[in-house]
This record gives C-alpha cells, structure tokens and sequence, in this order.
C-alpha cells in the first residue's frame, strides 16, 4: 500500500488476513512527545508485546519510521475495535468517553475503555493486558508498506 498519500494526522484501516490494520501517519510534535507519558503506561518498553524483534528496538515510537505506525485495529482485551482518538487536548471525547485531562492523543476501544497512546501501548488499569499488535511489515523510503513481511517492500 502506498502511505505517502495520508496526510499527517491521518489514518487509514486495511485488512491483512482477515484482520483490520491501522496505518497512521503521525505529526511530528504526536512523534516527539511519545516517550514522555511512559510512566502512565503498562508496558512502555513492550517487553510483553506481540511484535517483531525490530520493532522493539525502536523504542517508543514501535515503527520502523517514525511518522507511520502499523499495528493491528484489534483490542487486547476482546479482540474489539478500538477507535483512533488522536487529538491531545484537555477535553478530548469519542464514542461518548471523556479521555482525561491528560489524554496523549492514541486509540480507545469504546466496548470496555481501554486506552492505548500513538504507538499502541496500553495506558495502567485497562482490561486490555498487552499493547496493540504490530505485525512484520516493511517500508520503503517512498512510504510503501507491505504488510507480512520483514524485507525491503517491492518496487512500486
């Protein structure tokens, strides 16, 4: 798929064997601000977390390029939907939740309130008990995303 046309700010859901991805493309303050919630967090290192070994060597940002995150649309918990619920503000409401005064700007899965921030980690005291899935992918240096593999994506 080619992510060079989200705009920042954007997402976009595929399916890859029969299961929704989110695909976002992140603003660069949402990129910058990743590390600094870690303490509300269950698992901000994702040690515990259903992803490829590069993925965690990335850090906070769980992507091979910043900007786009990967990972399955697929709450921990249940196996729900969770929504992207990306704005940080003070006031920030979806599905009818507030997301607290310190919302970080993430997704929500508005069937049991579980909160994950940008990178699909899961927020302390959620039913969900992992972050979100990041499934193999690669990506190319004009945005091309193969979801299932772990190689350079082919040409376009």
């Amino acid at each position: 798929m080619d992510a060079s046309k989200l705009e920042a700010g954007q997402m976009l859901k595929v399916v890859w064997r029969g299961q929704a991805v989110f695909v976002v493309r992140r603003v660069k303050a949402a990129v910058d601000q990743l590390g600094g919630h870690n303490g509300m967090l269950a698992d901000p290192n994702s040690d515990d977390s259903i992803q490829p070994d590069y993925i965690k060597l990335s850090g906070a940002a769980r992507a091979r390029n910043p900007e786009y995150w990967v990972g399955l649309a697929v709450c921990t918990h249940l196996g729900c939907s969770p929504l992207g619920a990306f704005e940080p503000n003070n006031s920030f409401q979806v599905a009818g939740a507030d997301l607290g005064a310190n919302w970080p700007g993430g997704f929500y899965c508005p069937c049991h309130g579980s909160k994950y921030d940008l990178s699909g980690r899961v927020f302390k005291g959620q039913p969900a008990p992992t972050n979100l899935t990041v499934p193999p992918y690669a990506i190319s240096a004009t945005t091309r995303i193969d979801i299932g593999v772990n190689d350079a994506p082919k040409p376009a």
